[in-house]
């Protein structure tokens, strides 16, 4: 899916995403928090399913 630098950009733009839109005070739009949540499940499907990749292949080896 991510490789490893891909989900700290990712991480990064949901961060200044939230930063961003609570000043703007944009967080109840549905839209805007859809996309941030959206956002925050692939980053943490990610970070699991690499985990997993390789507690898998260290057990091959």
């Amino acid at each position: 899916m991510l490789n490893n630098q891909q989900t700290l950009v990712v991480s990064g733009i949901l961060a200044c995403s939230f930063f961003v839109c609570g000043l703007l005070d944009i967080l109840d739009n549905f839209l805007i928090l859809t996309l941030l949540t959206l956002m925050f499940f692939a980053i943490v499907i990610n970070v699991f399913r690499s985990g997993f990749k390789n507690n898998d292949e260290n057990l091959e080896e």
